[in-house]
């Protein structure tokens, strides 16, 4: 009799090899969150026990977020060592996270680089920019190129120089071009399924590209997330 098959449920394994781990993050839903609440690492850690026969409380690092409502690639590891080399990584910007964003407006130029000081506004869940002379301000530097237009919209690809607390919803809506879907910064416009609960739906704003070294091998990982149905009716 053949074995059942695991498979994942509410997210995408994109890349294990190892100690560390890639998988997609549905729109949605947090990365971590208190014990008793859905969220992809408790996903994640069910589905490795269940298949693996892993112990409930063997290590898990979340080596980075995404924020709720956005989604795609995020990345994991499975021993206390692996998680410590992929963040040093990461704090050393050694990763390159490339983003997808579907914004209202045209950016102009169609291409270039975004530089603000931001803050993360104490005691609530946004970001701010700031002076370059605030105490709290932090740099805040990406790059971007428009990969299509549309009427009412604009496909942008980002890379991150920095990554700060909504640092690309933030940047965007600054600037008059909001994340699609993205209320909190500003955006009018409805993206993916209306939920009831608005902390379910989804805005236009997709972690498309890691670039790493395994924390292992050393070898070079590149790792690409196809985004959600939502993002079809933008394709050309």
């Amino acid at each position: 009799m053949t074995p059942e098959r695991i498979t994942p449920a509410g997210f995408d394994i994109l890349h294990e090899h190892g100690l560390c781990l890639v998988v997609g993050k549905p729109p949605g839903l947090l990365t971590q969150a208190p014990p008793g609440i859905d969220c992809l690492e408790a996903r994640v850690r069910a589905f490795l026990q269940a298949r693996d026969g892993r112990a409930p409380d063997a290590h898990l690092g979340v080596v980075h977020r995404l924020d709720r409502p956005a989604s795609g690639a995020l990345l994991l590891g499975l021993t206390p060592a692996a998680t410590r080399k992929l963040s040093r990584q990461i704090e050393r910007r050694q990763v390159r996270k490339l983003y997808w964003a579907l914004v209202g407006g045209a950016p102009s130029p169609a291409a270039g680089a975004w530089t603000d000081h931001v803050r993360k506004v104490p005691d609530e869940p946004r970001a701010e920019i700031v002076a370059a002379d605030h105490p709290d301000a932090r740099l805040a530097t990406l790059s971007y190129r428009t990969l299509r237009s549309g009427p009412g919209f604009t496909w942008l690809e980002i890379e991150l120089g920095t990554g700060r607390t909504h640092q690309i919803r933030l940047q965007a809506a600054s600037r008059g071009h909001p994340v699609l879907g993205d209320a909190q910064y500003g955006s009018t416009a409805s993206f993916g399924e209306q939920h009831e609960d608005a902390r379910l739906r989804a805005i236009a704003l997709h972690a498309r590209r890691l670039g790493f070294r395994d924390p292992v091998t050393d070898d070079e990982v590149e790792v690409v997330a196809e985004p959600p149905g939502a993002w079809s009716g933008f394709a050309p």
